[in-house]
């Protein structure tokens, strides 16, 4: 059995992968995390985007979601993961995807006859627009503010896939 912690994190990055195959969308991941991506999401094949857009992500999970005046308070980054987010040198567009969950890890997921039901709720938030941190130090963390109207939805990755997000998700 996981502890708390992996099984909290692995539940969020599964959480995503259910979200991209529901929206049609294929993810894959490195073998090692050097560059902080846990997931490589795409549209395979010829788009109006290009061939095969995608994005990279990393999935953070937090089970005391902490929301003020219309943002989610993220404090879970430290300055090292920071830095491999913001900025605008990525080829690859990259987001920080934050999966709220149920402290309980028995609520994580319920089956009904009407079907299977994951909770709770992702947000997503591009940091192009922050400049990485000079000297990034571990020990140390940073607030990141998400837009609760950055909600992940099949409609909202599949935007941020094709690029037709950019603006929101900034």
């Amino acid at each position: 059995m996981l502890d708390v912690r992996n099984h909290q994190g692995k539940f969020g990055a599964d959480y995503i992968r259910v979200l991209a195959s529901a929206a049609g969308l294929v993810w894959s991941e490195d073998d090692v995390d050097l560059d902080g991506v846990d997931l490589c999401i795409k549209q395979p094949g010829r788009t109006p985007a290009g061939f095969s857009p995608r994005i990279e992500v990393q999935v953070k999970t937090v089970s005391a979601l902490e929301v003020r005046k219309g943002l989610v308070n993220f404090d879970g980054l430290d300055l090292v993961q920071f830095g491999k987010l913001a900025g605008d040198e990525f080829i690859v567009p990259r987001y920080l995807f934050v999966v709220h969950v149920p402290r309980e890890i028995t609520q994580f997921a319920d089956l009904s006859t009407s079907g299977l039901l994951l909770r709770h709720i992702g947000y997503y938030i591009s940091l192009r627009d922050r400049a990485p941190v000079p000297d990034p130090d571990r020990a140390r963390h940073i607030r990141v503010k998400i837009p609760v109207s950055n909600v992940l939805t099949v409609a909202s990755l599949c935007a941020l896939v094709t690029g037709d997000a950019i603006a929101v998700a900034s």
